[in-house]
């Protein structure tokens, strides 16, 4: 059925587009043209600015989904999204309490989440896979820091493999604290299977999770799927997702968390 055409602003359609292309793998302009009513030159420039923010690839007359094949290293990522990423480390900090056992997993989010609570006067247990989350978690006296063991990832600057994953199997945690390389309507993907496996294990162990991402892994997916929306406690982020991924979010009964600019 058609949309009567001008009642959708552009980030409506641009949501639009976004649901039928996953929808289908694959659209083209001519019938998403026809699904939105607008003329395909609109459709031809949503397409331009979607693909430009990588959210989809463009081919010769439509779309399809992009999938993220490949990740900067962590140096990197950190130069991106800077504020964004410290107010997602504020927010989540701030819903962490006083004595708890955190485990806490390697990425440039949750590196921040590390730092915002290496800040605050409080004592509590980190179990981390990061040299950097250890490194700033440790500066904290009022912090008893574990270190897991593993094969060192340069480009992630983390421990991983089945060391890692075994050493996690040790412990409790009160919540684990995980970030992602990608997430939609299926829940969070990761394009390191070795991170991907930490993660799980660290979920396994804790009464809670919370993933902590930046608004650019909205609506995206990634080589190896981590685990469902449903098995996530809380979602912390810089700004609302698309409405079919908040949609996802509230029926899988997950807490959304939008730390958003001033």
């Amino acid at each position: 059925m058609n949309i009567e055409p001008g009642r959708l602003t552009k980030k409506e359609r641009h949501e639009l587009i976004l649901s039928e292309v996953r929808r289908s793998a694959s659209i083209r302009i001519s019938k998403l043209a026809r699904r939105i009513g607008v003329a395909g030159e609109t459709i031809r420039r949503d397409l331009i600015e979607l693909g430009q923010a990588g959210l989809i690839n463009r081919t010769y007359g439509g779309a399809t989904i992009s999938l993220m094949t490949s990740e900067p290293v962590i140096t990197e990522r950190g130069l991106t999204l800077v504020e964004e990423r410290a107010r997602i480390g504020r927010g989540a900090a701030s819903l962490v309490g006083n004595g708890r056992i955190v485990m806490i997993d390697g990425g440039s989010t949750t590196y921040e989440v590390a730092r915002s609570l290496s800040q605050l006067g409080r004592e509590l247990t980190i179990i981390t896979n990061s040299i950097g989350v250890a490194s700033v978690a440790g500066a904290n006296p009022g912090f008893r820091v574990i270190m897991c063991p593993g094969t060192y990832d340069s480009r992630e600057a983390s421990v991983l493999g089945e060391d890692t994953v075994e050493f996690v199997r040790r412990y409790n945690a009160d919540i684990a604290i995980i970030g992602a390389s990608a997430v939609n309507t299926e829940g969070p993907s990761d394009m390191v299977s070795g991170a991907a496996a930490v993660k799980r294990a660290m979920m396994a162990r804790a009464l809670s999770t919370m993933l902590v991402v930046t608004n650019d892994k909205f609506g995206r997916g990634s080589l190896e799927r981590v685990c469902a929306l449903s098995e996530i406690s809380d979602v912390v982020t810089d700004s609302e997702p698309v409405a079919e991924l908040r949609a996802a979010i509230d029926e899988a009964g997950v807490g959304l968390h939008v730390f958003a600019a001033d």
